[in-house]
């Protein structure tokens, strides 16, 4: 036993029930399975080229020298990113806490009512602050929130306006930049054209069906905005504002503008800079628009036995249901920091905030009085936190790396400085004495704040925000730390069981690889500091795309992407321009399986592409002789095939390379969904199938934690001939040499979570990701050859093997009236979260133990699974019986009335194993018809709901 291994803390099966499970499921070896999974031809025939593994401690040690090669100055560059205070107890509470940041996204409501409140916090603390009526569970970065509204609007145009043709979206030079090239992304393969200019000089005469505008601007001067967005409005023009949230607790709020939406990042709310992300943006409208919100709505409705319950609502996992009608692709949020956000907010309260925001525009003030004092002009009359000096740029850039300050030079003879939440007396201090040094002149202290110019202003806020008693109630850490374990408790994460979810890889993150992410010298780091001050992050970014790039046997690789949808939207627009640098841009029919993940059809859309569906077998396979006769039958036109390899059915298709080489031939690009990468790595890879692009799920296969729903990193790796299209930043340079303008705001997107793959893959090493995938798959066909006597396993390969992933058949219990949803919740009662329901076949759960669990816990699920049919085998009234009243809350077990066919122990306890760790669910089913029938979706009693439905 190697215990500098860090595969054997990895893997879960010891190696002494290796081979009780190579027995049961009757291969001799890991090999043999291996060869009687994959089809001939697309196996690796040499071991990866990567370094070699390194164990935790020579991990941690090498990671703290990369960090030590990071620069920490003070940095003033704002541009919608600034250093913030992340609270210590909300810092081990949840952004350190497994049992925060290992939980699945919320699809089942009754295990995840605690980060489901928490999530309707961050909802109402956005729509009090904003002054709109509805917000969503957050999105990607402000970047990405800011396209989406403009694809909002863009798809609710009126009659008319499309009737018309009306294309045009207005763009105040205000804006961010990166935020502009995020959007000239997204507008161009929709055919939207941008027009940049002053929004005080707009044309309302014209046709535009959108615009977007800054409050504050990026310059910091402060606008009022009522004449532009009341003469929006008479024009047809819907309006979206991208606000300052911080600056939000003393301005007006853009929805007494009168503005359709509002976006923004929630970053400095106490979330670490981390060289541009994972952060929380935030998207709120009116409730008008509530069916075509990108991402997620967290609403309140009632149980069984109608109590308070929280579950997402309306359009979660919408694309899926809509595929190519989707309004976006987008089903991500980052909810672990949009919980922390929303946990700084009610840490804070809105006192705390105002205590905050005082402090942030009064240093600005300050600072500004100083630096006239001294002679030079302050650009801004009107301002929050960003002032602008009229000054040599060069000089003065040069005098403050000196001192280890970073400013932003918009231009030769500006100097913008965005001050912060950790900005000091000391700090100003330092910033006049570089002024006061470019200037030749004795310097000017600071000794006190004065006090700030907006209380009087014209846009001071009025109105009262977080109110509600949440944002009231726990401002003591003693009082906050308990609150957050409260909601911990209701919760079921990876820290309790195994989350076998198919597609969505839920393994273990490792302690070794998140313990970096605390450090200061990762998390300190603004995203548009000069790169010699960011050499340990491009160490590790640099050698993440090098490890990518030869485990997908692919040619270079893009970390900008925020999600897998993102990966996937990104991957797809390599492809466009690749066949627009061609003369090709005829190129736009996207073949798609039937199969599909439901994100892809919607990607396909967004990337100006017509999407044409292909048949599967009756094995779940592609149907080839389809594929070659619309490949064939499109051939002038076709630009793309979008396959999920493995099959999304959980079967290797012997057909793959006859596949790619059917579109090859008709002139198309494969894209290959990465979302069951977990069971390539190290066996077979993207380019050996002969895709040409392909995104990696990081947060699934590479070991990120799913947070809930977020952070996720979905990076794109491409063949020689589309590398010149990855994606670049206005700001930093990246990517290709004809690049996209920008898919994310931050040049590298997430970069901070970044370090977790890096880790995972230096401390496994070729053989251990090689082992990790074999053990994948065996985990799988070991729960298959445990189940297959009681259920339907629907689909296998060629020589009757799964991959990493199986659907169990839940359609013949029909017959007493079960339906799948009855044994996921069943299966919470046994202290599991359900494998992933009904997709992508109806009726069915898709199981992916994924490498890290151990066969006593696959035997559980197991022994779980086996004990619920034999539950339903048993039913006599098929309304009244332990499938249909699952889950089974500890009040129910506990009530003086018990009025059930079954005894309470046949409720909680049906198996040993629960007599010594029972979760138990927080509330009985949800009413998921209630909730949108009364759709609210910020902090209220019951009541309420009950009220509005009567």
């Amino acid at each position: 036993m190697n215990t500098d291994s860090f595969a054997l803390r990895h893997i879960g099966p010891r190696p002494e029930k290796v081979t009780e499970m190579l027995q049961a499921i009757g291969v001799d070896s890991l090999n043999q399975l291996i060869y009687e999974t994959l089809p001939d031809g697309i196996k690796l025939e040499k071991e990866l080229s990567l370094a070699p593994a390194i164990s935790e401690q020579e991990y941690l040690a090498h990671n703290q020298i990369l960090a030590e090669k990071n620069k920490i100055y003070k940095t003033y560059i704002g541009l919608g990113y600034s250093a913030a205070i992340l609270p210590p107890v909300i810092q081990r509470n949840i952004f350190e806490n497994p049992g925060w940041y290992t939980a699945y996204t919320p699809y089942q409501a009754e295990v995840a009512q605690g980060r489901l409140e928490a999530l309707l916090n961050f909802q109402t603390m956005v729509a009090d602050l904003t002054g709109m009526e509805i917000a969503n569970a957050s999105l990607l970065d402000e970047g990405t929130a800011a396209a989406e509204a403009m694809g909002m609007f863009f798809a609710t145009r009126s009659r008319q306006q499309k009737k018309d043709n009306v294309v045009k979206f207005f763009v105040s030079e205000e804006i961010l930049p990166q935020t502009l090239a995020v959007l000239e992304t997204r507008a161009y393969p929709l055919g939207i054209e941008l027009v940049i200019g002053n929004h005080e000089d707009f044309d309302f005469s014209e046709d535009f069906f959108g615009a977007i505008l800054q409050y504050p601007g990026t310059s910091g001067k402060i606008y009022n905005y009522h004449s532009f967005t009341s003469n929006a409005y008479k024009a047809g023009i819907k309006v979206v504002i991208a606000a300052d949230i911080l600056s939000l607790v003393k301005l007006e709020a853009p929805g007494n503008f009168g503005v359709d939406a509002v976006v923004g990042t929630t970053q400095r709310f106490g979330i670490p800079l981390g060289y541009g992300g994972p952060h929380a943006a935030y998207f709120a409208t009116k409730e008008s628009y509530k069916r075509n919100l990108p991402g997620r709505i967290i609403g309140i409705t009632k149980d069984k036995d109608g109590n308070r319950a929280v579950r997402m609502a309306l359009q979660t996992r919408e694309q899926h249901i809509k595929r190519d009608k989707a309004t976006s692709n987008i089903c991500t949020a980052q909810v672990l920091l949009a919980v922390m956000a929303g946990m700084y907010a009610v840490y804070h309260g809105p006192e705390g905030l105002k205590h905050i925001a005082n402090k942030v525009h009064n240093s600005a003030v300050s600072l500004s009085q100083k630096l006239e004092e001294l002679g030079y002009q302050q650009l801004n009359n009107t301002y929050f936190d960003t002032i602008r000096i009229k000054a040599d740029s060069t000089k003065i850039q040069e005098i403050a790396l000196a001192n280890e300050i970073n400013f932003y030079y918009p231009s030769k003879d500006t100097v913008s400085i965005t001050l912060n939440e950790t900005t000091t007396l000391e700090d100003l201090n330092n910033i006049i004495r570089v002024f006061a040094e470019a200037a030749g002149k004795e310097t000017i202290t600071l000794k006190n704040l004065t006090e700030g110019i907006l209380d009087t202003h014209e846009l001071a806020r009025t109105s009262p925000f977080l109110t509600n008693e949440v944002f009231n109630a726990y401002h003591s850490e003693t009082e906050l730390m308990r609150y957050v374990k409260k909601l911990e408790r209701k919760d079921l994460a990876l820290n309790h069981s195994m989350i076998a979810l198919g597609s969505c890889t839920m393994k273990l993150n490792a302690a070794a690889e998140m313990l970096p992410l605390s450090n200061p010298k990762w998390g300190n780091i603004h995203p548009f500091v000069p790169t010699d001050q960011a050499e340990g992050y491009h160490q590790v970014l640099k050698g993440l795309e090098d490890q990518l790039t030869e485990i997908t046997g692919f040619y270079a690789t893009s970390l900008q992407p925020n999600s897998g949808a993102q990966g996937e939207y990104a991957g797809l627009m390599t492809i466009r321009k690749y066949h627009d640098s061609r003369g090709d841009q005829h190129r736009n029919i996207c073949l798609i399986p039937s199969s599909a993940h439901g994100t892809n059809p919607a990607s396909a859309v967004m990337a100006g592409m017509k999407v044409v569906v292909t048949k599967s077998t009756d094995k779940g396979n592609i149907d080839v002789d389809d594929l070659r006769e619309k490949a064939e039958k499109y051939k002038d036109s076709l630009a793309a095939l979008m396959v999920t390899y493995p099959s999304t059915h959980g079967v290797f298709e012997s057909a793959i390379k006859e596949i790619t080489q059917i579109i090859h031939d008709n002139g198309g690009k494969v894209y290959m969904d990465g979302a069951n990468m977990n069971a390539q790595v190290g066996i077979t890879n993207p380019g050996r199938i002969g895709a040409d692009v392909c995104h990696l799920n990081l947060h699934k296969t590479f070991a990120i934690p799913h947070g809930g729903g977020g952070p996720g990193v979905g990076p794109i790796c491409v063949v020689e001939d589309l590398a010149p299209y990855l994606p670049t930043n206005p700001l930093v340079q990246t990517g290709g040499s004809t690049p996209l303008s920008a898919i994310s705001s931050a040049p590298w997107g997430s970069a901070l979570v970044c370090l977790i793959p890096y880790a995972y893959i230096r401390m496994l090493g070729a053989k251990g990701l090689k082992r990790s995938t074999q053990m994948a798959i065996l985990n799988t066909n070991y729960i298959k050859e445990r189940l297959k006597e009681h259920y339907e396993i629907l689909y296998s390969g060629e020589m009757g093997r799964a991959a990493h992933e199986m659907i169990i058949d839940i359609r013949p219990l029909k017959d007493k009236n079960i339906e799948v949803a009855d044994v996921a919740k069943r299966l919470i009662d046994y202290g599991f979260h359900a494998p992933t329901v009904s997709f992508p076949v109806a009726g069915t759960l898709m199981v992916e133990p994924t490498e890290s669990e151990s066969k006593a816990e696959l035997d559980r699920f197991c022994d779980a699974m086996i004990a619920i049919k034999a539950e339903y085998e048993a039913i006599e009234d098929e309304e009244n019986n332990l499938l249909k009243n699952a889950p089974h809350t500890q009040k129910m077990l506990t009530a003086d009335e018990w009025n059930f066919p079954y005894s309470r122990k046949q409720a909680a306890f049906p198996l040993p194993y629960l007599e010594e760790n029972k979760f138990w669910a927080s509330v009985r089913r949800v009413d998921e018809a209630f909730g949108d029938r009364n759709l609210m979706c910020t902090c209220a009693p019951i009541e309420e709901y009950i009220d509005a439905e009567e």
